[in-house]
């Protein structure tokens, strides 16, 4: 393919940012606007050799790129996408870029897309599937959500022909392209990890969220690979669409109703850092892998990738079971900041509910000992509004002290906004500790005069909660 100047309007949001890598790493010249640049994006970028411009202007597109990326953070009145669309530049989504450059070029060789979909647990599984067939020797490209620490970016270009590994993501693509972005991403082997009503500002009821991965079910071409988790009905109603070959995957204890799972895990007892299981694959017992993520959330990431790592990319089971103990998992998931004065603090993304329960019963298994104290910011579309008001008193049913930040979306009307006061009194009702704070300062103070040693705090948000990582790790050591 021949040289272009691509420009991204909404470079950095963390896939548009990875495009941005992805389009470098293959020798374009990329330039790229947005609002701000913050960490950890914005000094990417930067490293990357990315041209960056502050504000969305139409002077920014006035050298007229070949190409210019509109990302779905655009709206239909965003000043420089119009000029670039009304000016008659060649413009595309997101997703179309991915599919048309990467994944199935014109004249080039295409890539065949390693899907990792689901509403929970995407950007763990997509990290791990490809940190397992690189260590198989099948050298995958990578799109992410996120910084796995063993790849220290966010994409990576692989070898021509090779599995792509690509976050899965349902949300639409672009305001001029309401379709899903996963529907792009030439999917010839799809792990599906949940199906959980999620994106209520675009996927209005169940029906509507479901319809999305109906659209990627029928895409799977007939010799593909479906994975599939059997513990989720809508999972496994979903998998009967599947012209593929389908593969069910579960863990001990779930409830997998008419299905039995073909790769299977037996959870042992966590310690020192370490989640084991005991893996089988069509009844045969395998071995013990030893996973350092914590949880049965990840025990089911894990067999999820070992599963599509040797099915579908043709990787040596031993291979991969041996790789997972070495994995360092995706910064921002269930990541270790620091251990100060023996309190550790961790920062995840959880914004849904089950989310919050999973990622707090994985770190509760790490420290059985202490006490787990959890600050939550409802930022996302779906957190800030009262369509899992119930269901967030029982996600923080591992926490013993719950404290609950202002939602991060004052724009919502009060009568459909998450009611942080009403789940803090259902909490204290069940003899929990909770306090729904009145701004972050309070949340701050509150996490740090709790703290004693052998405690953990976990601070929850999917943006930057308002910068209080550093904040309670400076107070702590006070």
């Amino acid at each position: 393919m021949s040289r272009m100047h691509v420009h991204l309007i909404g470079v950095a949001g963390t896939g548009m940012g990875a495009l941005a890598g992805l389009l470098k790493a293959q020798g374009h010249r990329v330039t790229g606007s947005d609002l701000a640049f913050h960490p950890p994006m914005g000094p990417a970028l930067r490293a990357w050799g990315i041209e960056l411009m502050e504000g969305w202007k139409p002077e920014n597109v006035a050298s007229h790129p070949d190409l210019v990326v509109v990302g779905n953070v655009c709206r239909k009145d965003n000043p420089e996408a119009r000029a670039a669309i009304d000016g008659g530049l060649r413009h595309a989504s997101f997703p179309q870029v991915m599919e048309e450059v990467f994944l199935a070029p014109e004249g080039g060789v295409a890539r065949p897309g390693f899907v990792v979909a689901g509403t929970h647990g995407k950007t763990t599984t997509t990290s791990l599937l490809a940190f397992l067939l690189r260590e198989a020797g099948l050298n995958p490209g990578l799109l992410v959500g996120g910084i796995p620490k063993d790849f220290s970016v966010s994409h990576r270009l692989g070898g021509e022909g090779a599995p792509f590994v690509i976050e899965g993501d349902e949300y639409d693509s672009a305001f001029f392209e309401k379709t899903p972005k996963f529907w792009r991403y030439r999917p010839s082997r799809v792990i599906l990890t949940s199906c959980e009503h999620d994106h209520v500002d675009i996927y209005p009821d169940e029906a509507s969220y479901l319809a999305a991965f109906e659209g990627l079910i029928d895409r799977i071409p007939e010799d593909g690979l479906l994975v599939a988790w059997a513990g989720d009905r809508n999972v496994r109603a979903l998998a009967r669409r599947a012209r593929c070959e389908v593969r069910f995957y579960g863990i001990h204890g779930d409830d997998c109703g008419d299905v039995s799972p073909i790769w299977y895990a037996a959870p042992a007892k966590a310690g020192g850092g370490i989640q084991p299981f005991d893996l089988y694959g069509g009844g045969t017992f395998l071995g013990r892998v030893t996973s350092p993520l914590p949880g049965m959330h990840n025990v089911r990431n894990a067999l999820a990738a070992i599963a599509l790592a040797s099915e579908g990319g043709g990787a040596d089971v031993a291979t991969v079971m041996n790789a997972i103990s070495r994995f360092s998992g995706v910064k921002r998931r269930q990541e270790l900041l620091g251990v100060i004065g023996g309190v550790f603090v961790y920062e995840d993304f959880a914004h849904h509910p089950t989310a919050v329960f999973e990622t707090l019963r994985a770190l509760r298994s790490f420290h059985p000992e202490g006490r787990l104290l959890a600050a939550f910011e409802p930022r996302s579309a779906t957190a800030s509004r009262r369509l899992h008001q119930d269901a967030y008193v029982d996600a923080f049913a591992s926490a013993d002290l719950a404290v609950l930040a202002p939602v991060g979306r004052p724009e919502i009307a009060a009568d459909e906004k998450l009611d942080t006061s009403a789940i803090a009194t259902a909490l204290r009702a069940r003899g929990a500790d909770a306090l729904a704070a009145s701004s972050l300062d309070e949340v701050v103070q509150k996490l740090t005069d709790e703290a004693r040693p052998g405690d953990a705090i976990v601070l929850m948000s999917n943006g930057a909660f308002g910068g209080i990582y550093d904040r309670v790790l400076a107070d702590l050591v006070r």
